[in-house]
């Protein structure tokens, strides 16, 4: 049986191309469109990896990586970031919610700036999941 990786994400297309992308390489996708519908998949299916836009509809990815990083059962679900905010911009806001009480969280183990290429995907895909 094939991995599943959850990519959660609100734009349609970047839903698609990423769906693409995991099937020609032989993973299962699921998708979700905003944090809150990724935090239900991910309770129900603990997916072997999780691809996160951060900007998005009523929760965000910075929500949901957040809560991924804080939660024992899932802060072993390696995270890609692909996001057209610049990695710099994530990781002040990751730090700035630390600084108003919560816990210091790692970075994700990749971060990708939209646009990006299939094979760079499917690259990154393949270098966290090995």
């Amino acid at each position: 049986m094939s991995q599943k990786v959850l990519v959660v994400d609100d734009d349609p297309d970047v839903q698609l191309f990423s769906v693409t992308v995991l099937e020609e390489n032989g993973y299962t996708p699921l998708t979700a469109n905003d944090g809150q519908e990724g935090m239900a998949v991910i309770r129900k299916e603990v997916p072997a990896l999780v691809i996160l836009d951060v900007l998005m509809p009523r929760e965000s990815g910075i929500k949901l990586y957040r809560t991924l990083r804080t939660d024992n059962k899932f802060k072993a679900v390696p995270v890609i970031v692909l996001s057209g905010i610049s990695k710099r911009s994530f990781l002040r806001s990751q730090n700035a919610l630390a600084e108003f009480g919560g816990d210091p969280v790692p970075e994700p183990n990749l971060y990708l700036e939209k646009p990006v290429e299939p094979e760079e995907l499917a690259k990154a895909i393949t270098s966290v999941l090995g």
